[in-house]
C-alpha cells in the first residue's frame, strides 16, 4: 500500500485457512475495556475469536509480523494498466512416505515454452501441482499432457473455461485407455493459467491455492474431500458411501483423474468426480502472490500462515523457491504425514511492499502487548 492512504485497518480472524471471518476495528471503549478486564482475569477477550498462528518463533519477532497476520485491509487498487510479471520457484520433499507420487509443471512464459505465435492474450504463465497416488503414473501423464489438452483444444482461447474442463476429460479418459497405467493410478490435479490480468485456477482433489494480497490470505480453491457436505451429498447421491472420512473406504479424496478401478467403465457416473471446479479473477497491483501446495503443506498450515511466511520471505532475499523450501521444511518440522510439493508464483519483480498504518490513524484494535497476552494466555 502507497504510504498515506487512507486506510481502514480491520482485524481479519484466520480458521486455520479454512475461511475467514471479519470484524471492524472501529470497537468502542467500552468494549476494549471490557476486553482488558477479561485479559487480566486470565481469559481471552470476548469479542476476539482465537486466531490460529504460525507456531514458528521466528515470525513473531516484530510488529510487521502481526501485521501480517491481522492484516491491514486497503481499498481496492483496479488498475486496467497492470500486467503481472512471472517468476516462480518450487520445493518438492518426499517426506516420511516411501515414494514420491507429486509432480509439478512451472512456465512462466506460455509463448516461449509452447513455441508458438497463437493469438492469446500476453502476457501467459501455466503452473500445476498434481498429487498422485496409486503410484506416479497418473501424475506423471497428466503433467506432461494437461496443457497440450488444453491449448489444443477448438475452444481455447475464446472459450478457456471450456476447454479446461474438455481437458480435464481428455486427460481422465486418456489414463483409462492408456495400457501401460494402471487403473489403480490417480492424481488430483491443481491448475493456475494465467493469460493477462485473467488468471484460471482449476482444482479437482485436495491440493489448494492461495493468493497473498497486501498479506492477506485469499483461498482460490476448495478441498475436495469426501466429508465436505457438497460432495457427500454428490458422492451419496451417485450411490457411493464414505467410511471414516475415505469415498468406498478407499480414497480421500471425492475428485480426482484416473482411478478407473472406482470410477467402473466410460461414460457411468461415478461418485469419484473428475470435473474441476473453476475461480477466474483479474490480477491488480494488490496480488503479490500465488501459492500453490498439495496437502500435504495444507495438511499442517493455515494459508494465512502460508502468507505470512512468504510474504516476510520475499521482502527479505525476494525469492520464490527459498519461500517454496522454507514451506516444505515447516511442514516436516510439523510433522506432516505426506509428500510436499510447494510452488510459489510471483506476480511482480520487486519484494511485497512494507505495510505502514497511516500516523494519523487512530487505531483502536488490540495492541500488540495485548496480543502477547493473549498468546500467553493460550500457550499457558
Amino acid at each position: 500500500m502507497a504510504q498515506g492512504t487512507n486506510a481502514s485497518l480491520q482485524i481479519e480472524r484466520w480458521d486455520g485457512g479454512c475461511g475467514t471471518s471479519k470484524g471492524s476495528a472501529s470497537a468502542t471503549e467500552d468494549e476494549n475495556l471490557d476486553n482488558l478486564n477479561q485479559l487480566s482475569a486470565g481469559k481471552p477477550p470476548r469479542n476476539i475469536k482465537i486466531v490460529r498462528h504460525c507456531s514458528s518463533s521466528a515470525f513473531f519477532t516484530d510488529f510487521e509480523s502481526e501485521i501480517g497476520i491481522l492484516g491491514l485491509v486497503s481499498p481496492s487498487t483496479e488498475n486496467s494498466a497492470f500486467l503481472p510479471i512471472f517468476r516462480s520457484g518450487s520445493w518438492t520433499e518426499k517426506g516420511p512416505k516411501q515414494y514420491m507420487e507429486d509432480e509439478h509443471i512451472c512456465v512462466d512464459n506460455l509463448h516461449k515454452h509452447l513455441a508458438t505465435s497463437a493469438d492469446f492474450p500476453s502476457p501467459g504463465a501455466f503452473y500445476g501441482v498434481f498429487d498422485g497416488h496409486g503410484g506416479i503414473d497418473a501424475a506423471s501423464f497428466t503433467r506432461k499432457n494437461i496443457l497440450n489438452f488444453i491449448v489444443e483444444d477448438s475452444q481455447f482461447p475464446s472459450g478457456t473455461k471450456r476447454a479446461i474442463k474438455s481437458a480435464f476429460v481428455k486427460a481422465d479418459h486418456a489414463l483409462a485407455d492408456t495400457k501401460s497405467i494402471d487403473s489403480s493410478s490417480g492424481t488430483t490435479a491443481l491448475m493456475a493459467l494465467v493469460l493477462g490480468r485473467t488468471m484460471l485456477i482449476a482444482n479437482a482433489g485436495d491440493s489448494r491455492a492461495v493468493l497473498g494480497k497486501r498479506g492477506r490470505a485469499i483461498e482460490l480453491s476448495k478441498d475436495h474431500k469426501p466429508n465436505c457436505s457438497s460432495e457427500r451429498q454428490r458422492i451419496e447421491r451417485l450411490g457411493g458411501v464414505i467410511y471414516d472420512g475415505y469415498l468406498n473406504g478407499q480414497l480421500s479424496v471425492a475428485r480426482a483423474l484416473g482411478d478407473w478401478h472406482i470410477k467402473g467403465s466410460k461414460g457411468s457416473k461415478s461418485p469419484l468426480s473428475s470435473e474441476p471446479e473453476l475461480k477466474e479473477i483479474n490480477l491488480t497491483e494488490e496480488d503479490e502472490f500465488l501459492i500453490l501446495g498439495c496437502d500435504g503443506l495444507w495438511d499442517v498450515m493455515s494459508s494465512q500462515c502460508a502468507v505470512t511466511m512468504v510474504r516476510k520471505g520475499l521482502m527479505m532475499h525476494n525469492d520464490p523457491e527459498r519461500c517454496s523450501k522454507a514451506l516444505v521444511t515447516e511442514a516436516l518440522q510439523r510433522n506432516t504425514c505426506d509428500n510436499l510439493t510447494v510452488l510459489v508464483i510471483c506476480f511482480s519483480p520487486d519484494p511485497p511492499p512494507k505495510i505502514e498504518i497511516p500516523r494519523n490513524h487512530r487505531r483502536r484494535s488490540i495492541s500488540a502487548e495485548g496480543l502477547d497476552r493473549v498468546k500467553g494466555i493460550l500457550n499457558n
